[in-house]
């Protein structure tokens, strides 16, 4: 056993232990759900606490919230009620005018947030191709650029940004950097040690992990009136993350270190089984040493890349969809991050409009016996032939 010197427990300790919760009255070791929306004063009709009525928030959110602030190495963390919610405070607060740089392929439903809010004059965009920093760069260059979304690994794709030379481009030309590591958690990339100025979560996936709740999550290392902002766009748009589903969030929270590391070893062996497969056109995913994020990725998640890939399938779209019916154990189904594996006809659910291969499927590896995934994929693509 390795001896400390100055002994503190270590990250995956206290979140286990959801931060070494214990009830003062009963000595319950599993946090309560407050589920009061409305909280009485004391007899000088003071509050309480910061709470006076469910949008303010309450205890059981609070508590979600500094699980994942010590998970980011963040000075403060805000819940909203999904990760939608939360992307569009963002936007919301944003200067009229705003000129942002997204990637070109990103979520589908942030982008088309963002292109709704050009649409109605809010707001400018310049694009850029995900992991390119040349490209990011000349459109921050552009004009005078308030806000730079970074999504990496980026979705459906897996492309790779690197979040420390995508701070520093950002800085030098005095915008805020926000990064969507939705994909890598914070066991597994810290993104604002990295540089980001806020980091962001669709805490429905990885975070929760058993696809039972919704939430979304921004963290920061730098409190201001910009972050307060935030806190009264939640509050008067009623998006906080409401206490049971809070309570789930840190249920699911406590095993997330866990969960990370078998779902990362099957993915790895998953992509490396399919890689060059006679019915496979390819494979992404950072994992592989053909991929060209895979140094960056390395570097960004100490060698554990997530649990996300995707295969493009060799025929037709019908020939992708195929598969994905075909299959007996991963679930067809929309999301990702959870215990259980899915698999997903991007362009199904993205649209047309959407920049996806036709015959892209995305996997999100989960926690089953990895030769179980590995035989349902082989038939499903056998089934499909």
């Amino acid at each position: 056993m390795k001896k400390k010197k100055n002994f503190s427990l270590e990250l995956e300790t206290k979140v286990a232990q959801a931060l070494r919760f214990i009830d003062d009255t009963t000595g319950a070791v599993t946090p309560n759900i407050q589920l009061s929306a409305t909280y009485a004063r004391d007899e000088n009709y003071d509050n309480r606490k910061p709470y006076w009525y469910r949008r303010d928030g309450n205890e059981t959110t609070a508590y979600a919230e500094e699980i994942i602030a010590e998970l980011e190495g963040a000075k403060d963390s805000i819940l909203f009620a999904s990760g939608m919610s939360a992307a569009t405070a963002v936007i919301d607060n944003l200067p009229k005018g705003a000129h942002v740089v997204i990637p070109k392929v990103m979520y589908h439903g942030v982008l088309a947030q963002f292109q709704r809010y050009e649409e109605l004059k809010r707001l400018n965009i310049s694009y850029y191709e995900a992991g390119d920093l040349e490209e990011m760069e000349t459109a921050i260059n552009d004009r005078k650029t308030d806000l730079v979304w970074v999504e990496t690994p980026n979705n459906p794709d897996w492309a790779v940004t690197d979040i420390a030379l995508a701070a520093e481009i950002t800085h030098r030309n005095n915008a805020k950097l926000l990064t969507d590591c939705t994909a890598t958690p914070p066991c597994i990339t810290r993104a604002l040690e990295l540089g980001a100025d806020i980091s962001f979560h669709s805490a429905t996936k990885f975070l929760n992990g058993h696809s039972d709740a919704t939430a979304g999550v921004l963290s920061t290392c730098e409190v201001d009136d910009n972050w307060e902002s935030l806190y009264l766009i939640r509050k008067l748009q009623g998006s906080v993350l409401n206490s049971l589903e809070a309570w789930l969030l840190i249920r699911g929270m406590r095993t997330l270190f866990l969960r990370l590391e078998k779902a990362c070893k099957n993915a790895m062996k998953i992509a490396n089984y399919f890689e060059g497969h006679s019915k496979i056109e390819s494979v992404l995913y950072p994992g592989l040493k053909s991929h060209k994020g895979h140094e960056i990725s390395k570097k960004q998640t100490d060698g554990k890349f997530g649990s996300m890939l995707s295969i493009i399938v060799k025929g037709d779209e019908k020939k992708a969809i195929d598969v994905a019916r075909a299959c007996k154990i991963f679930y067809p189904a929309t999301s990702l991050g959870g215990v259980e594996s899915l698999i997903e006809h991007r362009k199904t659910v993205s649209g047309e409009g959407f920049p996806v291969h036709p015959r892209l499927l995305r996997l999100s590896i989960g926690i089953e016996n990895l030769d179980d995934l590995i035989y349902d994929l082989e038939q499903a693509l056998e089934s499909a032939s």
